[in-house]
């Protein structure tokens, strides 16, 4: 008797492992469940907790977030970026090094949240703050004007 797959989540692990360069022991060691259970998980044949996803995510070094949408129990709440998707396909970084990098810039983009106003107030805000067009009239250079000494501009000469 064949037990169903559960999901591509084993798959993403084992992806995420052996760019780690860690083996399945190392992980189970790390993540604190037995061996043969985590493989189970990587063939699909289990599907984890939160909580072991959570011990799996630590063990791997990389976001809990990422393996929970990825095994379906939240939903990506934004769509990745040129930026994460670059970080992720470049093969010169390695797996901590790409972590690291996600980590940086995502905490970049969650401060710049929380210092944004509203959208609401940031367009009423920009409205103000922007200067209402003015229509210059232009003045030939030949008729440009002098600032006399009493403070009056008057109209220069034309000589010539």
């Amino acid at each position: 008797m064949e037990l169903p797959k559960v999901g591509s989540i084993g798959e993403y692990i084992r992806d995420q492992r052996t760019q780690a360069k860690i083996s399945l022991r190392q992980l189970a060691t790390q993540a604190g469940v037995s061996n043969p259970y985590l493989s189970q998980i990587e063939r699909g044949l289990r599907k984890p907790s939160a909580e072991i996803l959570n011990q799996i995510a630590k063990g791997l070094r990389i976001s809990s977030q990422a393996l929970y949408v990825q095994a379906g129990l939240i939903e990506e709440r934004e769509p990745d970026s040129d930026v994460l998707a670059a970080i992720r396909v470049d093969r010169t970084l390695t797996e901590r090094q790409r972590q690291v990098l996600t980590d940086i810039y995502e905490s970049f983009r969650k401060e710049n949240r929380a210092e944004a106003p509203p959208e609401a107030e940031q367009s009423a805000e920009t409205a103000r703050s922007e200067p209402e067009p003015r229509e210059v009239d232009a003045v030939p250079v030949e008729e440009a004007a002098t600032s006399s000494p009493n403070g009056r501009i008057q109209p220069e000469s034309k000589e010539g």
